[in-house]
């Protein structure tokens, strides 16, 4: 590439999105990663794009609706710009309710569904959830429309081919060049911590198993805090841990054990089911929890798009968008408590 406008430092989600939002309006861009596309969290196996519940709403969850409504269209393009799959699909999610006082704010979500979600999506109480549902003490479940599903891996996959079609690079070392993106997971958010003497976030741990169990069409499930994810691959993947002290960041022990025990506890048709993979990767989590977009405080011409923890996924179509139209435009859209210095 003879001339760069932007340099993405970060190969996973966040960094890749980025990078394609800009490529796509026509800037000439190279995404710079030692370790490779998708080597840290964003390779990961669970891919579940889940909204925050329909109340106390606020910039985050505002922002999040936004990037779950426009997914769809947005990885489509992504698919047809590359000819590589994401395994994206909006399958919905099914939740069982624990007793009348859940059943009760479960239907008054609905209502703040109806309100928030634009008539675009869906909260509900069912009473006939399909046969891949854990069972509910009450006969009762909440489905939403709006969460979607995509395979994490395949989704950076899916970004890299996109890129390299309209003329973007993907390299594992180069200079930087034009205007400076730093995505670069948790150990990024630790490089900025030191740089800023304040501790702006941190990386947390998570686990995960993938079995081979075809449930294509049904929706995921979350259940008692786990997260139980049918791919379009014909695996499910279970997750995760939150582990905030650890030693090796991709080591998987007795917990992908645990994970596996209580899914099939929940869903008894997984027992039996081959074990495809067991995953462990550290999420970077900002100190405000919402993704840390914007300039790096200080620094001309740089700028951090960093914080994606659980969240990565469904917020990235936005986040690229939104950082884009800073770059490329000088267009400042980012949300209240969303940028670095919000983070002091």
């Amino acid at each position: 590439m003879a001339s760069v406008d932007v340099t993405v430092r970060g190969a996973g989600i966040f960094g890749l999105s980025v990078a394609w939002a800009c490529a796509r309006r026509g800037a000439r861009v190279r995404v710079v990663d030692p370790y490779g596309p998708g080597a840290g969290s964003s390779g990961g196996i669970v891919g579940a794009l889940a909204p925050h519940v329909p109340e106390n709403w606020n910039a985050k969850k505002a922002f999040q609706l936004d990037s779950l409504l426009m997914a769809e269209d947005w990885w489509r393009g992504v698919e047809a710009a590359g000819g590589v799959l994401a395994g994206y699909g909006r399958t919905g999610r099914l939740q069982p309710l624990a007793d009348a006082a859940a059943v009760a704010l479960a239907e008054a979500r609905a209502v703040g569904a109806a309100e928030l979600w634009r008539g675009q999506a869906d909260w509900r109480v069912v009473s006939e959830p399909g046969a891949f549902a854990p069972a509910s003490p009450t006969g009762r479940w909440v489905f939403d429309s709006l969460t979607a599903r995509l395979h994490p891996a395949r989704a950076c996959g899916a970004l890299v081919a996109a890129l390299r079609a309209v003329g973007g690079e993907v390299v594992d070392d180069a200079p930087d060049r034009g205007q400076v993106v730093w995505a670069t997971g948790w150990r990024g958010l630790a490089d900025l911590s030191e740089a800023l003497a304040r501790p702006v976030g941190v990386g947390v741990k998570g686990q995960a198993v993938l079995l081979r169990h075809a449930a294509v069409e049904d929706p995921q499930v979350f259940v008692d805090g786990l997260h139980i994810v049918p791919h379009a691959d014909g695996t499910v993947a279970i997750g995760s841990t939150s582990e905030r002290e650890f030693g090796d960041p991709v080591l998987t022990d007795a917990q992908c054990d645990a994970l596996l025990d209580r899914a099939v506890a929940a869903l008894p048709l997984l027992h039996g089911a081959p074990v495809v993979r067991r995953w462990a990767g550290v999420r970077p989590r900002a100190r405000s929890r919402a993704p840390m977009l914007g300039p790096w405080p200080g620094r001309a011409g740089r700028y951090v798009a960093n914080g994606g923890f659980k969240i990565g996924f469904g917020m990235a179509p936005k986040v690229g968008e939104v950082m884009a139209d800073l770059l490329l435009e000088g267009v400042d859209a980012i949300p209240e408590g969303f940028r670095v210095t919000d983070n002091l």
